[in-house]
């Protein structure tokens, strides 16, 4: 892997981790526009890299978020802050049960799928319109609705269905403030994050060449850089009902997935 290879994979890493476009479902079609073996393979090290920018970049939008939860976390009352961080808990657990459980046969799914990832897309373009209608409100995330979240962000492991844009059109629709939303939706995903990078780093499969410090660090640095600008981006989206841009586009790039794989 070389320079350029890394820092286009931790641009579209920064961007697409946030942007409502599935980064996996973008990967497949990747794989079958330019072939297998015309991407980059990464290491799983360099995998590991990527996630920790994003994750940072996440924590850095929301530093004060992060300070004033951890704050009132400590304080060991069942205030707010206590209560958000239980309902993030809350919603990573169908997420982690599934990913656990059935890891291999979604694995499975992430193979030049083309007709699905076009379906998926096409969803995930109708979840974003239906988003952008909703009225806003002033209304938090209960402990019901991260429970709901986290079975949207548990299906989005599909390929083609978008995280981000599963967990905050999911929020929206059931009738949360999108702002609130958007908010949650980011925090939810870093301890996820997080706990992946812990697997895999517990998993001593990880190999680390000095050589390749610098290509690491190109990476890093281009995926922390677009995630903060797609983050703080997207909540500004979300808030003025731009999402129907990437509703449009979402489901233009699902039906050409479609017709490419029904002539394939």
């Amino acid at each position: 892997m070389n320079f350029i290879d890394a820092i286009i994979l931790g641009l579209v890493q920064g961007l697409t981790e946030f942007l409502p476009v599935s980064s996996s479902g973008h990967l497949e079609l990747g794989k079958v526009i330019l072939g297998n073996d015309a991407l980059p393979n990464e290491s799983l090290l360099f995998t590991v890299v990527l996630h920790f920018a994003t994750a940072l970049s996440t924590i850095v939008v929301f530093r004060k978020d992060v300070l004033c939860i951890l704050k009132g976390l400590f304080s060991f009352t069942w205030n707010e802050d206590t209560q958000f961080v239980a309902k993030i808990a809350l919603s990573m657990l169908p997420a982690a049960i599934i990913g656990f459980t059935y890891e291999q046969e979604l694995a499975l799914l992430f193979d030049g799928n083309i007709r699905l990832v076009g379906f998926m897309l096409i969803l995930t373009g109708l979840l974003l319109y239906l988003a952008d209608k909703a009225k806003n409100t002033n209304k938090k995330v209960s402990f019901l609705n991260a429970f709901v979240i986290g079975v949207a962000q548990a299906i989005a492991m599909l390929p083609g269905i978008s995280r981000s844009g599963a967990t905050i059109s999911t929020s929206v629709l059931l009738g949360n403030d999108k702002t609130k939303a958007a908010r949650f939706s980011f925090l939810m995903v870093v301890p996820l994050i997080l706990g992946k990078i812990g697997k895999d780093i517990l998993s001593g499969e990880l190999t680390y060449d000095s050589d390749n410090f610098a290509i690491l660090s190109a990476g890093f640095f281009a995926a922390f850089v677009a995630g903060l600008l797609a983050c703080t981006w997207m909540i500004a989206i979300v808030k003025k009902s731009k999402l129907s841009y990437f509703s449009i586009y979402c489901a233009i790039v699902g039906i050409i997935a479609i017709s490419v794989a029904s002539t394939s």
